[in-house]
């Protein structure tokens, strides 16, 4: 948006270069030992040029990498084998929330409707690509179709779902949409995000959503993410870190390291 305005107030912050050495930094008192990079969408007319990029930088991280394919592209199969001839990709993302609400939606139609992508979408485990799944709760009977279509692609929810509509109706459709997720084995999911729908977040605040999801999907298809630098907007990365400690604070030890970095680790195979 020119107007540097998303449905969570202004990113004009966010105008800036942001480089592995500044997620570093950000990240110095977390012991982080690998990071996963998804994709910023930073050329639609060439999908490989943020591939590229990545791979040109030194440095100890990212250590794997989410890219961007567009499923509606006929040549979407070329483009596939291109990311593919990088080592460190490991799946691919294609936002898709699309809202009633023009005001919410990322993209100007529902792809979980559109017959081309679909369609194309089946040749993503001829690579064995994993998906990163970007959508709101209205998406989600709709996705969990897909997924059950697809039972050899792992697909992982971003976002912990997107819960924007904080109201008691929105929390229920959430609620809802995520269970429907939670019944395809091959769907785990990224608990992350949460300044954006909730931007005066605190530990208490994001508790329910946390555990609610933890409770829905298991601990082991469950794992924790930062959004930075987008969440740098609402915390800092010790603060998210240190709320992500206290609410699992009752969970075993093998819990938490599957929640902090073991699933992670699996799923995104690194």
């Amino acid at each position: 948006m020119d107007d540097k305005t998303g449905f969570f107030g202004s990113y004009a912050a966010l105008a800036r270069n942001y480089l592995a050495e500044d997620y570093l930094r950000d990240a110095s008192n977390q012991d982080l030992q690998k990071s996963v990079h998804l994709q910023a969408e930073a050329d639609h007319a060439d999908p490989v040029a943020e591939t590229r990029w990545l791979t040109s930088q030194e440095g100890p991280i990212p250590t794997a990498f989410v890219v961007y394919a567009d499923f509606r592209n006929n040549n979407i199969e070329s483009i596939l084998s291109q990311q593919c001839e990088f080592p460190q990709v490991r799946g691919i993302r294609q936002i898709l929330n699309h809202h009633p609400d023009r005001a919410l939606s990322y993209v100007d139609e529902d792809l979980l409707q559109n017959d081309t992508w679909l369609r194309n979408f089946s040749l993503l485990s001829n690579f064995g690509l994993s998906f990163d799944m970007q959508l709101y709760y209205q998406q989600m009977g709709n996705a969990t179709r897909l997924a059950g279509q697809h039972g050899s692609t792992q697909f992982i929810v971003n976002h912990t779902g997107m819960p924007v509509e904080r109201d008691e109706a929105g929390i229920a459709g959430w609620r809802e949409g995520m269970r429907q997720l939670a019944t395809c084995e091959n769907v785990a999911v990224k608990i992350s995000g949460l300044g954006m729908t909730d931007p005066d977040w605190s530990a208490e605040t994001i508790r329910p959503i946390v555990l609610d999801t933890i409770e829905m999907f298991g601990v082991g298809r469950c794992m924790f993410a930062s959004n930075f630098p987008v969440d740098s907007l609402f915390s800092d990365y010790d603060t998210l870190y240190d709320a992500y400690r206290s609410i699992t604070a009752a969970f075993s030890s093998d819990e938490q390291a599957m929640l902090f970095h073991g699933n992670a680790a699996r799923i995104y195979r690194i």
